[in-house]
């Protein structure tokens, strides 16, 4: 981590250090030595509830020819003195090595030492944790014969990570950004470029937490600057990261960015909403052997790595302007550090719920935008462990678990369902958003028809729910939209179930592995739905398969089908072989329709 210090003063912050009971004082200071005796403005913020300190202390000195930064952890019970002495003696260790160097003779003693005007006892017979619960305004470090400020817990940088792919003609941003002390909508964030990241000279280029890297950037490493604040005006020390990585030029024409010719705008009448489903291809999956060798051999490896395919996702996703995003095969590192980063932060202001599948490092994501609904609830179901569990699935359940094997198996799976109920604001309307990953195999048509029919109840029960619980007048203003990657072509029974309400016991969905055959079980939902695109020919792109495996169920008495965005053509889709390749991020495509909740006539 680097440090910036414009003013002539020391920082001392006392934070909570985040992977322990420790607390981290910051002696931060930029001083040109030209500047002694005057002194800056105090800062102070108490974490007394912790028993180390951790200093952080940048010494800085023209004169002297010294510019180091010192790490000590001392303990809060530690005497005062006895913290100071040892800084002055790394000081004048290091200070020494400078010299001769510079084959200069250092001075005789570097004097380290507080000052505290308003305290008549010997701050000797102190230590730090005595001292910061006292007023701390009239104490002052000296060293050598400058006078610093202390300020305690000023607004300060945790953590702060730049992407590895950075990409001309996209949205680049930081990532793990963690602020204590201070908020991101008081801090000042500056982008600049260089051509070598050990250059003297950079050139501002952007500000804010997010930059649209430019076509001229292409070879310039980009430094990122961050000072944070708070809500108090108080500003912390600076920090800065640069760009391991030089920008490099765009993938040229990306088909989704002629997609974005369609949304150019986010839907503005309160009845209307714009909802996307896209599973995003996990990096777990697409950074395998397996997956080089054989799932995407026809994929350069570089265009499989999720620092190439995150800045095309992100933007292709940022482009369609949705009022509600259904994600599946989400990272939860991605789902943390740069999904949250990007659609939570303005202009999207989204809010976003991550349902990790199981103990897997991946799993499903709704984001809504904040400034259309108010969540009311959300739930997460695993399937497998909850089928036996729950009573709303006893009756299907009774009929299941008289195959052994086929209850076994089902019962096994991770697969999760998660919803979210929003009311739109403005309206007494309200969406149950259901969002899932169905669990794929070859011969388990069986398993996914059952995981629907499961899925069915458990939405069936929790629109019931939601008319008792926050006394909506009438079902007519509830609407439900299924969403997901349901790994099931349209000829099977999951698309006859959602479409016309019915799976009847003949279908051959229920043979699809004779050991786990299912027998006398008809699955029904009494929810009219619709599929936006119908049944369209591909939604998954790959040379070992490619057909339709994810749709857009929408509640059809309850919405109007205002429009979809057209999906790439085959030609698009086969122009690198298959996807994912260098301009499509995933395997999957994006599904984007626009809705229209029905008034009431």
């Amino acid at each position: 981590m680097g440090f910036i210090q414009s003013s002539k003063s020391l920082a001392l912050s006392l934070v909570k250090n985040t992977v322990g009971n420790r607390t981290r004082v910051g002696l931060l200071s930029r001083f040109c030595g030209t500047f002694a005796g005057k002194m800056e403005k105090v800062y102070f913020r108490n974490a007394s509830d912790s028993k180390e300190l951790d200093i952080v202390f940048r010494f800085v000195n023209a004169n002297l020819k010294i510019d180091r930064e010192f790490n000590f952890r001392r303990q809060m019970n530690e005497p005062i003195d006895a913290i100071l002495a040892r800084i002055q003696s790394n000081i004048q260790s290091r200070l020494a090595k400078s010299c001769k160097k510079l084959k200069t003779k250092p001075p005789a003693e570097i004097n380290v030492k507080l000052l505290n005007s308003n305290y008549d006892g010997k701050l000797s017979e102190l230590t730090f944790g005595d001292l910061l619960v006292q007023d701390v305004s009239h104490v002052k470090l000296q060293v050598l014969d400058t006078v610093y400020d202390l300020v305690f817990n000023p607004p300060w940088i945790s953590a702060l990570k730049l992407p590895s792919c950075i990409l001309a003609g996209f949205v680049t941003y930081p990532t793990n950004v963690q602020i204590q002390f201070g908020e991101r909508q008081f801090s000042k964030a500056v982008w600049s470029k260089a051509k070598s990241p050990t250059d003297v000279d950079w050139e501002e280029c952007g500000e804010g937490f997010q930059y649209l890297v430019a076509p001229e950037d292409v070879g310039y490493h980009l430094k990122f600057v961050v000072t944070p604040g708070n809500a108090q005006g108080v500003a912390g020390p600076v920090v800065e990261k640069i760009s391991s990585s030089a920008v490099q030029e765009s993938p040229g024409s990306c088909p989704f960015q002629d997609r974005h010719r369609h949304t150019p705008n986010s839907l503005s009448a309160p009845h209307e909403m714009r909802v996307v489903s896209y599973n995003l291809l996990a990096d777990l999956y697409a950074s395998s052997d397996y997956a080089g060798s054989t799932l995407f051999s026809y994929c350069p490896a570089k265009y499989l790595q999720i620092d190439y395919r995150k800045p095309l996702f992100i933007n292709e996703i940022i482009g369609y302007n949705a009022d509600i995003l259904c994600l599946q095969e989400v990272d939860q590192r991605i789902f943390d550090f740069d999904l949250k980063e990007i659609l939570e932060q303005p202009p999207y202001n989204y809010h976003g719920i991550m349902a990790p599948k199981g103990k897997c490092a991946e799993g499903v994501a709704i984001f809504y935008r904040n400034s259309r609904f108010e969540l009311l609830d959300s739930q997460v179901l695993h399937l497998g462990s909850n089928i036996p569990v729950l009573p709303v699935f006893e009756s299907l359940w009774n009929k299941v678990k008289v195959n052994a094997q086929l209850a076994e198996r089902i019962c096994d799976r991770s697969t999760t369902l998660q919803t979210c109920l929003l009311r739109i604001k403005g309206t007494d309307n309200y969406v149950l958003v259901a969002n899932t990953h169905l669990y794929f195999h070859p011969d388990a048509d069986h398993i996914r028809l059952l995981q629907m029919g499961f899925s069915m109840l458990f939405i069936e029960h929790s629109v019931s729910k939601a008319l008792k619980d926050f006394n909506i007048s009438s079902p007519k203003n509830i609407g439900l939209i299924f969403c997901g990657d349901f790994n099931s072509v349209p000829e099977c029974g999951i698309y006859k179930l959602m479409t016309e309400q019915l799976a009847e016991r003949t279908l051959e969905d229920w043979r699809s592995n004779s050991e786990q055959a299912v027998s006398n079980v008809e699955l029904s939902q009494p929810f009219k739905m619709g599929s936006a695109y119908g049944a369209p020919e591909y939604t998954h792109y790959t040379t070992l398969f490619s057909g339709c495996l994810d749709y857009v169920f929408y509640q059809n008495d309850r919405f109007a089908l205002l429009k979809v965005v057209p999906l790439p053509t085959e030609e698009e889709l086969k122009a690198n072989a298959a996807i994912p390749s260098a301009v499509f991020p995933s395997d999957h495509v994006a599904l984007v329709a626009d809705l229209k909740f029905k008034s009431d006539p």
